[in-house]
């Protein structure tokens, strides 16, 4: 397992969603830490484009170390770290109130912005972002709606996923927050900065300088994964080892032909697993 099929002969850039690509909950998928293994002993270079918002990019490294994967923090893009560099172009040292989790919070402290979760400081806040909360309350909605529709906060997100695979089942995505602020606030977020949004992974072809024809991403969504690589020019690989199923493929082949504007859903390659990578 050492040769890459031809369709991928000139890939120098792999870039891999995590959930329910490299691992589903806490399970790794079967022979992808021996998949990424190769693809580093053959020089092709492995980062990280994740949606999810939760975990900081340290906690990634140590979660693919215990499943023999290794790596280092700058392999990741998270749509928390990509958020954080972001908003610090808009503005630094800014006020924020999150609804989210440690990931977001840790890539934003780390940018030197202040979270805030006093509700009486809603009129200081500058931003409000939302990811993915585990812990999502009716009380952390109220306040980002009073700091928005009563303050002067802008409104942002991390990601709009519906769905977010676990080990034995789907769970709700970031998309049900975003989706809750925007019903109670009549606002749009001003952006969403993960996929389907090509960013990340323009940002990775250029920190890594790397043309899009000789990068690939292997993703498990067609509306966030495949549509951002479609975007971005890179080849676009759906496995079916998280949300996506064959027969939703065949189901947006069959639209696309009836209408064109649903081809760029479409993978340039499908597999079932990431070991058919290879010969």
């Amino acid at each position: 397992m050492n040769t890459l099929i031809e369709e991928l002969r000139d890939l120098k850039l792999a870039i891999f969603d995590l959930d329910g690509v490299v691992y589903r909950g806490k399970a790794l998928i079967s022979d992808v830490d021996k998949v990424i293994k190769t693809l580093k002993e053959i020089s092709v270079q492995v980062v990280y484009n994740s949606n999810n918002s939760t975990a900081t990019r340290k906690m990634y490294v140590e979660r693919l170390n215990k499943m023999n994967i290794a790596s280092e923090e700058n392999d990741f893009y998270t749509s928390a770290s990509i958020t954080s560099s972001e908003i610090t172009k808009l503005k630094q040292d800014s006020n924020i109130f999150i609804i989210g989790e440690i990931g977001l919070q840790k890539e934003l402290e780390a940018k030197g912005h202040h979270i805030i979760t006093d509700e009486q400081r809603y009129e200081e806040v500058d931003f409000v972002i939302v990811g993915l909360d585990r812990h999502f309350t009716y009380e952390k909605l109220a306040i980002a709606q009073r700091c928005i529709l009563e303050g002067h906060a802008q409104f942002y997100a991390t990601n709009a996923d519906s769905t977010l695979p676990a080990a034995t089942r789907i769970l709700p995505g970031a998309g049900v927050m975003v989706n809750a602020l925007r019903t109670c606030t009549s606002q749009e977020p001003i952006k969403i900065f993960g996929k389907p949004s090509p960013f990340g992974i323009n940002l990775i072809l250029e920190e890594r300088n790397i043309n899009p024809e000789y990068a690939g991403i292997f993703g498990d969504r067609l509306n966030t994964d495949i549509l951002a690589g479609n975007r971005a020019g890179i080849k676009t690989i759906a496995v079916l080892t998280g949300i996506t199923s064959e027969e939703e493929i065949t189901r947006v082949k069959e639209r696309t032909a009836r209408s064109p504007d649903q081809a760029s859903l479409i993978p340039n390659l499908v597999f079932s697993s990431l070991k058919d990578i290879f010969y």
